[in-house]
């Protein structure tokens, strides 16, 4: 008995300890936002050589971790736009896709671009200047990763699909998911919803964590009821509307989440660099945003609200 006992117990502790390596992880976390937001990628201007090494970061680890590519069998989705003065640019969307054989598709996105050295903005930020952008947005895109992590290595088929976006040219005016709204490699018509992360990575206490999209689906207040995490509180707004990338979902009348902690003094500034993010608490973020979208799957169906 004693050593069925043993073996037991370590089989719990292996399942234990297996279970932690998919949930979101504080250090996995600072690791991105530390890459992402490093003086080498150049705070990832649209177009520029910086982003395109995030691009290819993205990719990179959504094929690792199981993800088919999104878009025709490429993990990219190229476009160009206009912008004020300045004409012809080239951004890219990263898609992963996660066929779980189900009818309806959940979409997770964040953008990954963020002001780069400043000058494609005319003089409204100090040009020459590496803004790394940690909170705005590589916090996002860590936040995208250990959802990708946790929803390929769960060991659950869950009974939506998932598609997997990094959104290029958010900052010059929700471009990428302009794009792929007016191009969905999916009828929008068979989204679930879309859950948006933009600036996730400096939870200040005395705020919370902001969740917008709240009026955005029918369904919206019986998912959400009973539902918290210790360590963290949130608030709720209505709106689907807002100066990020939800927006176009809500637009094409798709039910969205928008997570945000929130504005601060570095916000758009050469000084978001990686140090001031706030990685544990953007770990509970990010489960308290795994227990959401768990409640959302109870439902066949969202049923969008204007």
């Amino acid at each position: 008995m004693k050593h069925l006992f043993l073996l037991s117990a370590a089989t719990v502790l292996g399942l234990t300890v297996h279970a932690q390596d998919y949930m979101p992880s504080a250090n996995r976390i600072q690791k991105t936002v530390s890459f992402l937001a490093s003086d080498k990628l150049k705070g990832r201007g649209t177009g520029q050589k910086g982003s395109i090494k995030a691009s290819r970061f993205v990719a990179a680890q959504f094929k690792k971790m199981g993800l088919a590519p999104g878009n025709a069998g490429s993990y990219y989705q190229d476009f160009t736009f206009d912008r004020n003065s300045h004409k012809g640019l080239t951004s890219r969307n990263v898609i992963g896709w996660l066929d779980n054989g189900a009818a309806r598709t959940i979409i997770i996105g964040a953008h990954y671009d963020h002001l780069g050295t400043a000058e494609l903005f005319d003089g409204k930020y100090p040009a020459g200047q590496i803004h790394n952008g940690a909170d705005d947005n590589a916090s996002g895109v860590a936040g995208l990763l250990e959802f990708v992590r946790y929803f390929t290595e769960n060991g659950e088929k869950e009974p939506f699909n998932f598609l997997f976006l990094a959104f290029g040219g958010e900052e010059m005016g929700l471009q990428g998911s302009k794009y792929f709204t007016a191009n969905p490699t999916l009828p929008l018509a068979n989204v679930h919803f879309m859950l948006n992360m933009d600036m996730i990575g400096r939870y200040n206490d005395e705020r919370g964590i902001g969740i917008g999209g709240y009026a955005t689906a029918e369904e919206w207040p019986a998912v959400f009821k009973d539902v918290q995490e210790p360590g963290i509180h949130y608030f709720t707004d209505g709106s689907g509307k807002g100066a990020s990338d939800h927006h176009n979902f809500f637009m094409n009348k798709v039910p969205v989440i928008f997570l945000h902690t929130g504005p601060h003094d570095d916000y758009h500034k050469p000084t978001d660099d990686a140090p001031k993010l706030k990685a544990k608490e953007e770990a509970l973020i990010l489960q308290l945003g795994i227990k959401l979208i768990n409640n959302a799957m109870k439902y066949k169906e969202l049923h969008y609200h204007e």
